[in-house]
């Protein structure tokens, strides 16, 4: 058997495309294996939303050219392969595939090209409906699963490629999504987490029309699936309905990562995020009026251009307004194809630094705060591993937080099983606990 070896850089999206092609890879008869030395074709599934990741995809292409180079296939997959195209040949000569993540449908196709000796192999198109459906997944992990319901992006912010690597918005059926929740669920998954890069701007395409809260709802209602999460959500198409949504199903799960990337109106306009400061924070308090507390995420870009120290304060205000359970921060990178790459104001490397730490200092308060709020309190956790150094199980809460915990006198196998915790001990980034059943 053809063996094949896959590095995956990136977000959640990335991820599950990498389960799409390892299924199709294992269907046309090749071989996983666990490290490139061993792998005849090596795969990147690459991510190109900050320069420092698509860096990193290079460096390691040449390292392993160096290392472990000699009769081995090279393929580079995903944004880096859409945004780059054949310029990949060129920066990488032992190159030989280029596929977008759009085009997995037809890798069996250019691999069957790979074998007939073509030393250079493309899929690129981004026109094909629905390609993100792919019935050959092969899925990592036992306990949860992803669904993709939309791919691209219609929304264009002057940061951003994912219009230009993902295409336009493209929504699945809601009779197809549907159908893959049930079966998962029949597989045993308990726990589904809805993908899109801007999940809740799914339209059914279908004659049931569905938007996404009603969506939301019917695989909240699925037999055997305990957690529904999704992610990421525009604030542009958060809906109200998506909060009614998660408080009349228990099994929606009590967090949403609505990203803000700045706390300044003035800075949104210029990135064209399509809302003001004023109207993302009636969005915070839906969520902060709801029956039942939600967990809240985002995340933030500092320093993009013509951000001024005025409207950095506005940001770091914005945490404090908020209070978040946790940020996803990052500086702002100058990316190929977009709006900024042209506007006047750029921001020193040096200061965007500043800033960043300022703003990771800020919200690690926050989150001492919050999740030291947690101590005393039972907590339903999905166990996901077990640590040998600390003899923790490791779970996660419904809140999407992390909390390891003892078990004393249990020497059963509980991953994947449903505990109830009582929280003793809580940091910035994670909560500590016993298992009270």
């Amino acid at each position: 058997m053809k063996t094949f070896y896959i590095e995956t850089f990136g977000c959640q999206m990335n991820v599950h495309d990498s389960e799409k092609v390892i299924g199709t890879l294992i269907s046309q008869g090749y071989l996983q294996v666990a490290t490139p030395e061993e792998a005849e074709l090596v795969f990147y599934n690459t991510c190109s939303i900050r320069d420092k990741a698509e860096q990193k995809v290079f460096s390691r292409l040449q390292q392993f050219k160096k290392e472990h180079g000699k009769g081995k296939t090279f393929a580079v997959l995903g944004c880096v392969a859409q945004q780059e195209g054949e310029k990949i040949f060129e920066k990488a000569p032992h190159v030989s595939l280029v596929c977008g993540s759009a085009s997995y449908n037809r890798l069996p196709q250019m691999l069957v090209q790979l074998e007939a000796g073509n030393r250079r192999v493309t899929g690129l198109a981004l026109d094909t409906e629905e390609t993100f459906e792919t019935p050959l997944t092969r899925r990592d992990n036992p306990h949860r699963a992803y669904i993709t319901i939309i791919e691209g992006c219609d929304k264009s912010c002057a940061y951003c490629v994912v219009p230009f690597t993902r295409g336009p918005e493209r929504s699945r059926t809601s009779a197809s999504v549907l159908s893959e929740a049930r079966q998962l669920a029949e597989m045993g998954y308990t726990e589904i987490q809805l993908l899109g890069q801007n999940v809740n701007s799914y339209r059914d395409p279908s004659s049931a029309g569905w938007d996404f809260a009603t969506l939301l709802r019917n695989v909240g209602q699925v037999p055997g699936i305990r957690r529904v999460r999704f992610t990421t959500s525009h604030p542009r198409d958060f809906v109200k309905g998506i909060i009614e949504a998660i408080e009349d199903n228990p099994a929606l799960c009590n967090h949403v990562h609505l990203p803000v990337q700045s706390g300044s109106s003035r800075v949104l306009a210029s990135m064209q995020r399509l809302y003001t400061r004023d109207e993302y924070m009636r969005r915070i308090e839906w969520m902060k009026a709801a029956r039942r507390p939600i967990a809240i995420t985002t995340d933030i870009i500092v320093g993009f251009p013509g951000e001024t120290e005025d409207d950095f304060e506005a940001t770091l205000g914005l945490l404090e307004a908020v209070e978040y359970d946790s940020v996803f921060s990052f500086k702002y990178s100058r990316r190929p194809n977009t709006p900024a790459l042209t506007l006047p104001g750029q921001v020193p490397e040096e200061e965007k630094g500043r800033r960043l730490t300022i703003l990771q200092e800020r919200q690690r308060a926050i989150q001492v705060r919050r999740n030291a709020a947690y101590v005393g309190a039972v907590e339903e956790s999905l166990v996901e591993g077990f640590n040998k150094a600390t003899g923790q199980w490791i779970g996660r809460t419904s809140q999407n937080k992390t909390l390891n915990f003892l078990r004393p006198g249990a020497a059963e196998d509980l991953l994947g099983r449903y505990v109830d915790v009582r929280v003793t001990r809580a940091g910035p980034n994670s909560l500590a606990g016993e298992c009270v059943n």
